[in-house]
């Protein structure tokens, strides 16, 4: 099972309404093409597992490249597992903006972090922690 993490930055303010919009959108055609995931968003900032078959990640990936909604889109990891670990989440949400975030249980500071890729670039392991850590909260 291939992966691929990324962070990338919103071109433009996203309102929730929006936000669930796209998650939407997301879910039906990822369900589509096998892919999982989960998607954290903070302050304008994107932070994304996909997981699925080599070609149709890669190529979905391509695609949000290209999107004018996000901005330098930053790859932080990508290798390949035996098993899906989002296979649950057709694709999973969480707004780590939002008070609810707070309420995961286990909740810390790490889960407050900054969803950059200046943070992330130096220890990729970390990224994967911050999203298994919202996976368990679920």
């Amino acid at each position: 099972m291939f992966y691929l993490v990324y962070v990338s930055v919103a071109a433009e303010s996203v309102a929730k309404d929006e936000l669930l919009d796209i998650l939407s959108k997301s879910r039906t055609a990822n369900a589509e093409a096998g892919i999982t995931g989960m998607l954290l968003y903070k302050d304008g900032n994107f932070m994304q597992v996909l997981e699925g078959e080599e070609d149709a990640v890669r190529a979905l990936y391509a695609r949000i490249r290209r999107d004018p909604r996000h901005l330098g889109i930053v790859t932080v990891v990508e290798g390949q597992r035996e098993a899906r670990c989002f296979g649950d989440w057709s694709m999973g949400f969480q707004d780590l903006g939002a008070p609810e975030a707070r309420a995961v249980p286990g909740y810390s500071e790490f889960l407050n972090t900054p969803l950059t890729a200046e943070e992330f670039s130096k220890n990729p392991g970390q990224c994967e922690r911050l999203l298994w850590a919202f996976k368990r909260g679920e």
